[in-house]
């Protein structure tokens, strides 16, 4: 685990020490600048990390190019990278408590949310593990004399930067299926959350992985994230977080060709018809929008609820939502913690003046909580705006805060109409309890992960993404090994001789 060697300039405690790790050695940033880490349950400061620049960047680009050139990694064979995989996997269910509270203290999230993250870390690990022992390729029986094969190889070395919304969890989801696949990485964290990242490098470390397959870069975005996306030694980025930011990714990837993955942002639909099972309905569509205080990018912050119980449903959903126990991450009773840190709890604060604004009903919340146990921490109420319309700026851009907009609708077509309303496309539910209009609901959502009568669940399994503006490409399952592989198709001749094809 991180080290404590620096005290903190607000209260004098002893915080962690966060440095970067370049071709198997840790090190500050070159210039030796840092950044104040706060817990935002708290405000105080509980971590320095090295703050990169450009230059070390490049050393970790370069260390790992030179990783990957020389084999180390990529020549292993599939069953000798899965029990570096195994034995990671294995550290992180040793650590797993510390590193929940870790967690906890550097996003905010209650420590029952990252328990649930830690468990999943592993076995995410171990799902990629087994997948790489398994059979893979294709052949073709083609025109004689020729043989046709198809293989994956690993792409190269590869560019990693992942949110602060799930520290640990958004950095195993690319780290691991890009390690299974024989990858090199250059990997950065969010410079908001860089704590958990930076103790799951220290276990690669300690399993034994080759110096340079694996190298961590803090800093900046437009810094750190921009050298990483635009460089030609980088052969692939791959990017978890907001819309715009992806945008600028493609942008810098652009002048080099190389491949771009985006899971972005989402303003996903949660559509509950009057038939469906109301107190199942209202409880999913509480845990959609405030699980993770919504800062979820799959959050069901846009509720539609059919006519018919729309009153009734806004009465219930808002007795709910006032019992929500609003506290620091490390009390068992707290249910929603705090936004990460204080910009973003500004930015979520005018959301929802400008919901008030543009005519929407505010139904609860919509401030800032304080009092005796949150202090200086960033916590804002669970709040929901009703009779809202889908021309509102609430209603068409993300959020990412406890803040849900309510919407009335009649019928399966205007339904589906609203859900497909906006520039996203990442995720959306349907509550009914009649299959076929559940199916013919789902499969005219534009989004690329669906629930009937559920919301959140996901699984190493099955892939993670989105449709529209919310993203290019998969996590997870096997498509989330595919994004981090090259596919060569093969030829053999098994008649070699000259083709006669010239005559002389």
């Amino acid at each position: 685990m991180l080290e404590t060697r620096k005290a903190s300039a607000v209260n004098g405690q002893q915080v962690l020490d966060v440095k970067m790790y370049i071709n198997g050695k840790w090190k500050d940033a070159s210039d030796n600048q840092t950044r104040e880490v706060i817990n935002p349950a708290t405000g105080e400061v509980i971590a320095y990390a090295a703050e990169g620049t450009i230059a070390d960047a490049r050393e970790a680009i370069f260390a790992a190019r030179e990783a990957f050139e020389s084999g180390v990694w990529s020549d292993l064979p599939p069953m000798e990278r899965a029990a570096y995989l195994y034995k990671i996997a294995d550290k992180i269910e040793e650590q797993a408590e510390e590193m929940a509270k870790l967690e906890t203290a550097d996003n905010g999230k209650p420590l029952r949310e990252a328990g649930f993250d830690m468990g999943d870390a592993a076995a995410c690990f171990r799902y990629y593990a087994g997948m790489i022992t398994q059979p893979d390729g294709q052949t073709y029986h083609v025109a004689d004399p020729m043989q046709a094969m198809v293989v994956r190889e690993p792409i190269g070395v590869c560019g990693l930067i992942v949110p602060w919304n799930f520290p640990l969890l958004m950095s195993v989801w690319k780290i691991a299926p890009a390690l299974a696949a024989g990858n090199t990485i250059v990997f950065k964290p969010s410079e908001i959350t860089p704590i958990n990242p930076t103790n799951l490098i220290k276990i690669i470390e300690e399993a034994g992985v080759p110096k340079g397959v694996v190298n961590l870069v803090h800093g900046a975005g437009p810094v750190v994230g921009n050298e990483i996306a635009s460089h030609k030694e980088i052969d692939m980025v791959s990017f978890t977080g907001g819309t715009k930011t992806g945008k600028h990714i493609m942008k810098a990837a652009a002048d080099t060709i190389k491949k771009v993955s985006l899971e972005l942002g989402g303003k996903s639909p949660n559509i509950i018809f009057a038939d469906a099972d109301f107190d199942v309905a209202v409880d999913y569509a509480l845990f959609g929008i405030y699980c993770g205080s919504g800062q979820v990018c799959s959050a069901g912050s846009r509720i539609l609820v059919e006519e018919g119980i729309y009153d009734q449903f806004i009465k219930r959903f808002t007795e709910r939502a006032k019992q929500i126990k609003v506290g620091p991450g490390l009390d068992e009773e707290t249910e929603m913690g705090p936004l990460v840190s204080k910009e973003h709890m500004e930015k979520v604060l005018s959301y929802i003046e400008l919901g008030k604004k543009e005519g929407a009903r505010l139904l609860f919340g919509g401030e800032r909580l304080t009092g005796e146990n949150l202090g200086n921490g960033y916590f804002v109420a669970p709040t929901a705006f009703a009779d809202t319309t889908l021309e509102m700026r609430i209603v068409q851009e993300e959020i990412f805060g406890p803040v849900a907009a309510i919407q009335k609708f009649s019928g399966e077509e205007e339904a589906i109409r609203l859900a497909n309303g906006t520039d996203y496309g990442l995720a959306g539910a349907v509550f009914t309890a009649d299959g076929a209009k559940a199916m013919r609901v789902i499969k005219k959502l534009r989004a690329g992960i669906t629930w009937i009568n559920s919301y959140h669940p996901t699984y190493n399994e099955a892939p993670w993404g989105g449709y529209k503006q919310s993203g290019i490409g998969r996590s997870l399952g096997t498509f989330g090994l595919e994004e981090f592989q090259e596919i060569k198709q093969i030829n053999i001749n098994m008649q070699v001789e000259e083709t006669g094809w010239f005559k002389n």
